[in-house]
């Protein structure tokens, strides 16, 4: 018998009711069990035993309120178990009703969310394959706190935003519903109504873990609860691999144009090809560390994953979250650790993102001034918002717990730290004080850094930062940001602009090679070689040297070796390694042809051989960040352009010298003090045939002579090749 709808019947019908589990399921109305359920696409529902399947009665559609059904139990006084028979036109079929599952988030939870607490937010946010209420199915919960109504949408329920409406819990702005028949692998959205009532884009999850390949927008449900990891060896020694007193050398990656498949249609590898090959590389090619571009999802392949949607989501270009955590165990059993680009500094506009999320600037700030960003055309998360920081520290934290990776590089944190960043006057805010410091974005790096470095053993954060704020790799109580290291950005712009110059002109610009030295040990630095360096109209390394062909090969070598002399951890962008010709380009692979040509494969001999010593030398690194562990034996040959220093390890480690030409002139006989006297062993020479050079140099070895030179009492005569680096290690017995 058809029954005339009420006002809410008459919502839930159109889809805009906020409180759908105050209808829909079993409620005791005046003293009766009365079931109400909505399916536009039945024309009659039974409701069943569980168990039997025996018909407990009929619903009868609901006048004025298309696709409501309703009945009341019969000498019913307790809530039941019960499934829906639903038919149309004579085809009969099965569904749990949704709304007879209780909430899943307890009170604790709620507490934390509220709070912007909950540090493990992703395992109660996002979609989670579970059995609750002894059914299967998949818990949906997301953070929407000014919407109207939020429904999961997808194909089981024909993406109707209508169908399956969420409920609200209490004050925490979260809305959650299991859905009984899901598992891995469905695709979601969210649909949401804004305060006034407005339809909105459908969403992407915020927390989900997995998405469709692009241009698709969906999210898909992973379960991330079954993987056995491997890898405790490297687990529990990892944080001697990653102090400041260790071997840090980094392979910057991007994986989509590492390596492709020509013959496959230009495809890039999967995470299980890259963690055969690229894993198998880094290794041989004695790097310490491999660092990956951004790979949270993202929409726009040009963007590299720097404009991502989905913080918590490994890129579906390679493969499944599954197949990233087997590439992450390829990694640490390799004994490389992994690094991955982080980007809480913005992300973009497309309309299934964050971007006005619940039809309000719930992540972003509202005021542009704020929350928008000029050079990239992005949003800016709103630091200052308690939510917003914790789904940001939760997702540093998903990272490292889920997925093992070994350290976060933060992207583009000075436009964080800094309110008036690419800002004319008048395009910007001032903080509380009237100054251009971002105070919301320094604490939530600070509260970034206690927590990984609070919660996860031996993992490393580095800050991509480019100007002088004070301490950034300073622990955050003595004031500082708390990263564990800092990319040298000034020592990458000076000594690149002095490799350009023409060698006649060097002499001009020397202190270029030598400023560093002086704030060197101000923090712990990487010295990068990053992917930054080789787009847009820069050119490859390579093409960035002056001279003849081989003069910029020579320069080159002379310039790694000048580098993994000096001061810092190493990066450098793949391509690098072998004297990439041109500059990068996303859409295709580097160019491993050239590895047939002598000179390239030269150079890539050479970077092996810079890592392994680097590795096998204690005195190039133990005070890579200490001022003990460095000292200058030339640093104002400016007319030869000839640079000499010693580096230090403990007191039982051999010291190392480094003597750079960065003149085309051999220089014969150089006389270059040493601190100690004995046979010097030439360890590394750019110069050498192997690496492509000339092969002159000092056959080896050279013994100290009692003639003072450099201002030191003992000194070697050299033969210093044209445009090169030596290193020599004192031998001891």
């Amino acid at each position: 018998m058809t029954k005339t709808g009420t006002e809410d019947q008459k919502a839930i019908a159109a889809g805009t009711h906020g409180d759908p589990f105050s209808v829909l399921g079993l409620h005791d109305r005046d003293g009766a069990l009365t079931l109400t359920a909505f399916h536009p696409d039945a024309d009659g529902i039974d409701v069943i035993d569980p168990k039997t399947d025996r018909v407990i009665l009929s619903l009868a559609p609901v006048e004025n309120a298309p696709g409501v059904f309703s009945g009341v139990a019969a000498r019913r006084r307790n809530r039941f178990a019960y499934r829906l028979r639903l038919s149309r036109n004579g085809v009969t079929w099965i569904a749990d009703d949704p709304y007879r599952f209780g909430p899943v988030l307890g009170d604790l939870d709620e507490h934390l969310i509220g709070e912007g607490a909950h540090h493990r937010l992703w395992t109660v946010l996002g979609a989670h394959v579970m059995s609750h209420e002894g059914a299967e199915g998949v818990h949906f919960a997301v953070w929407a706190p000014n919407a109207k109504r939020v429904s999961v949408v997808g194909e089981f329920n024909a993406w109707d935003g209508r169908r399956t409406p969420m409920r609200l819990r209490g004050q925490t702005g979260v809305w959650e519903i299991f859905v009984p028949g899901l598992s891995a692998g469905t695709a979601y959205k969210y649909e949401l109504l804004a305060a006034d009532g407005k339809l909105l884009p459908q969403k992407a999850d915020p927390l989900g873990f997995g998405a469709e390949h692009p241009p698709h927008t969906a999210s898909i449900v992973r379960d991330l609860g079954h993987h056995r990891w491997g890898d405790a060896d490297w687990m529990q020694g990892r944080a001697a691999h990653q102090a400041i007193d260790s071997p840090i050398s980094i392979y910057e990656v991007h994986l989509g144009s590492w390596r492709r498949v020509a013959d496959e249609g230009n495809r890039p590898l999967s995470y299980d090809e890259l963690a055969r090959e690229l894993v198998a590389y880094a290794k041989e090619m004695g790097f310490t560390h491999i660092e990956l571009l951004p790979v949270s999802e993202y929409p726009f392949d040009g963007s590299w994953g720097y404009q991502p949607v989905g913080l918590y989501a490994p890129t579906i270009r390679h493969g499944t979250a599954e197949e990233f955590r087997a590439f992450v165990e390829a990694c640490h059993a390799a004994g490389l650790g992994l690094i991955l680009d982080w980007v809480p500094g913005h992300f973009p506009e497309d309309a299934h993102g964050l971007g006005r999320f619940d039809g309000t600037a719930l992540y972003e700030h509202a005021d542009p001034k704020e929350g928008w960003h000029p050079d990239w055309r992005t949003l800016v998360y709103n630091y200052g918002r308690a939510e917003v920081r914790n789904f940001l520290i939760a997702n540093a934290l998903y990272w490292f717990q889920e997925h093992h990776v070994d350290g976060l590089r933060v992207d583009a944190v000075a436009s964080m730290l800094y309110r008036d960043y690419s800002r004319k006057d008048g395009e910007w805010v001032p903080n509380i004080h009237g100054g251009r410091e971002n105070l919301e974005a320094i604490s939530f790096l600070q509260d970034m850094n206690v927590a990984v470095y609070g919660e996860v053993p031996g993992i490393m954060t580095v800050a991509e930062e480019s100007t002088a704020f004070p301490g950034v790799s300073a622990p955050v109580d003595a004031r500082g940001l708390g990263f564990g290291f800092k990319w040298n950005m000034g020592w990458m712009n000076d000594t690149l602009s002095y490799m350009q110059e023409d060698p006649i002109y060097r002499k001009y610009h020397h202190s270029k090679m030598t400023f560093g030295l002086h704030y060197a040990f101000s923090e712990n630095f990487v010295l990068p070689l990053s992917h930054d360096e080789v787009v847009h109209g820069k050119g490859s390394l390579l093409a960035k040297m002056p001279g003849p062909e081989d003069e910029k090969f020579a320069n080159l070598r002379a310039y790694f070796g000048f580098m993994w002399g000096h001061p810092g951890k190493k990066l450098l962008f793949m391509g690098g390694e072998f004297a990439q010709g041109t500059e990068w380009n996303h859409d295709n692979s580097v160019d491993w042809h050239l590895l047939d040509r002598p000179a390239h494969k030269g150079v890539q001999t050479l970077i092996r051989d810079l890592n392994r010593l680097y590795a096998a030398t204690p005195a190039l690194y133990h005070f890579d960040s200490k001022p003990e562990g460095f000292e200058w034996i030339e640093d104002g040959a400016d007319e030869e352009s000839v640079l000499a220093w010693v580096r230090r390890g403990r007191d039982d480690e051999p010291p190392v010298l480094v003597v750079c030409n960065f003149t085309p002139v051999e220089r014969s006989a150089r006389r270059i003090g040493v601190p100690e006297p004995g046979r010097w062993l030439e360890r590394i020479n750019t110069d050498a045939r192997c690496y492509g050079g000339g092969g002159r140099g000092n056959l080896g070895a050279v013994t100290s002579d009692d003639v003072a030179a450099s201002g030191r009492a003992q000194s070697l005569s050299l033969t210093l090749p044209p445009l090169s680096t030596l290193i020599f290690a004192l031998e001891r017995g």
